[in-house]
């Protein structure tokens, strides 16, 4: 084995210089990656179970311009979406009650109808 002297100035022979994390960081972000897998369980040729595996990594402008924005319209990310979905779901029990008490003053009104008519 020989020895390597260092007091003469000399170091050791480096590879490529590597980026730091932050640098690598900021790359993907900026670009986006896209980890993709399938897992498939088969028993004699009959397909039990797939579970599709997919995996976004980039920043919120890189995705939408990928065209990915569900969590602006997801209640349990957005207060905006959950405001949004209770306007509807108010809008719609509005709707049910307005049908509901039109039915009922229908129906209250033909047995009135058929009593003065009979009398």
């Amino acid at each position: 084995m020989t020895d390597v002297d260092y007091r003469q100035g000399f170091s050791p022979a480096s590879g490529p210089s590597t980026a730091n994390l932050a640098d690598i960081l900021e790359r993907v972000l900026d670009k986006g990656i896209v980890i993709a897998g399938d897992i498939k369980i088969d028993l004699l040729d009959i397909e039990l179970l797939t579970i599709r595996l997919r995996l976004f990594v980039a920043s919120v402008d890189t995705a939408r311009k990928a065209g990915i924005d569900w969590w602006e319209t997801d209640p349990a990310l957005s207060s905006k979406a959950a405001r949004s979905e209770l306007r509807d779901e108010n809008r719609r029990l509005r709707e049910r009650v307005e049908a509901l008490e039109s039915d009922s003053e229908e129906a209250s009104a033909a047995p009135r109808k058929k009593s003065r008519a009979e009398a």
